[in-house]
């Protein structure tokens, strides 16, 4: 009985922690990625343009939110620029370039496109401006959306871009105004998308990591393990380029509520089922599948430099499966190696585990299909 009953505490203590954390802001849950991209150009005579593409009716409602005006989206594509240009002012409060840490003031010019088949408006911003004298270093913040955006920086229109993951209004990391920053090697560039492809996961990928938690506790043993984990690499490196390359497509609407639905799935067969059956190992290489669409919307945000495509999508594919490894590792590390072989782990480690993840990925799916 009292085994039981700490079974059942240590089960509410975790649904408790999950619903907790399901209700934080939804930048700290999952690795979604929105429509936003931002580009900052450092170009000669020492010029800058920062170039803002996202979803034009979604930045009219919340700018004219803030500014305690109108936010119904007009349908005509001109009165919805001139609707935007009406609220610069506005706008810019939530944008900043900075030089050496001093903020600055740029020209702003709008372009507004209709969205690919029949989706939502496209706002295109550029921001001009001119380098103040002897600045040695620039970034930018932009706090107009909640959700992960690509940022990248390039010497010149033609140079390769250095990229990071921001959230919100997160601040960018200094870049130097020196063109000598970037290693534009083979391995300088095999080692930069090795780090983002590994970033897109630890820490970034939360809900990626929880499927790979969700494949690790159904099986005691290491061997299942990794033949699951290999299947579903070998499925979303196939996506992956097939995607990038164009073949397969399919919009982040489809694919981002559809990569957590797999989530739940995998955690509530952990929950039914107490022992691997071999059509499992399908399953993941399916899942697999539908995980590598969502990594090439990733990359393609990202941008891949096209002298070294082929280099930097493997390398990008080589830092998602370390990361992948370094989950599977601290997991058995954390769990798995001391507790694995105890009569209690289904009940005390598998179970509450599983029922989290699933609540993660049933509510993502909710969410990401705009339900709440």
């Amino acid at each position: 009985m009292n085994r039981r009953r700490g079974v059942l505490a240590h089960l509410a203590i975790m649904v408790c922690a999950a619903l907790g954390l399901m209700f934080q802001p939804r930048a700290a849950i999952a690795h979604e990625i929105g429509t936003t991209r931002i580009s900052l150009v450092l170009l000669a005579a020492d010029r800058y343009e920062l170039e803002i593409t996202t979803d034009a009716a979604a930045l009219l409602e919340k700018v004219g939110a803030a500014g305690a005006t109108t936010t119904a989206v007009p349908a005509d594509l001109a009165v919805l620029r001139d609707r935007l240009q009406l609220s610069e002012e506005v706008f810019l409060r939530r944008v900043e370039i900075t030089f050496d840490s001093s903020p600055v003031r740029p020209a702003i010019a709008w372009t507004i496109l209709p969205g690919a088949s029949g989706g939502a408006p496209i706002a295109t911003v550029h921001l001009r401006g001119t380098v103040p004298p002897g600045a040695k270093s620039a970034s930018c913040s932009y706090g107009w959306t909640f959700t992960r955006y690509a940022f990248s920086v390039r010497h010149g229109s033609d140079g390769n871009a250095v990229t990071e993951w921001l959230d919100g209004d997160q601040a960018s990391t200094p870049v130097s105004l020196a063109d000598n920053s970037t290693d534009r090697s083979g391995i300088g560039i095999l080692g930069k998308y090795v780090a983002l492809g590994f970033t897109h996961i630890l820490p970034k990928g939360i809900d990626h990591v929880l499927f790979v938690l969700g494949v690790f506790l159904l099986s005691r043993k290491a061997r299942p393990v990794l033949l699951q984990i290999s299947a579903f690499t070998i499925a979303h490196s196939i996506t992956l380029g097939l995607s990038i390359y164009g073949v397969v497509t399919l919009p982040p609407a489809v694919v981002e509520p559809a990569i957590a639905l797999s989530i739940a799935y995998i955690a509530l067969e952990n929950i039914f089922m107490k022992d691997l059956k071999p059509w499992r190992y399908a399953l993941v290489f399916l899942f697999g599948l539908l995980h590598g669409l969502g990594f090439a919307g990733a990359l393609s945000e990202i941008g891949l430099p096209r002298e070294d495509f082929l280099l930097a999508l493997l390398g990008f594919n080589a830092g998602v499966e370390l990361g992948q490894l370094t989950v599977i590792a601290l997991a058995f590390a954390g769990v798995g190696y001391w507790f694995r072989e105890r009569v209690w782990y289904r009940q005390r480690i598998v179970l509450p585990a599983s029922l989290c993840i699933a609540l993660f990925g049933l509510y993502w799916t909710v969410q990401r299909l705009g339900l709440a």
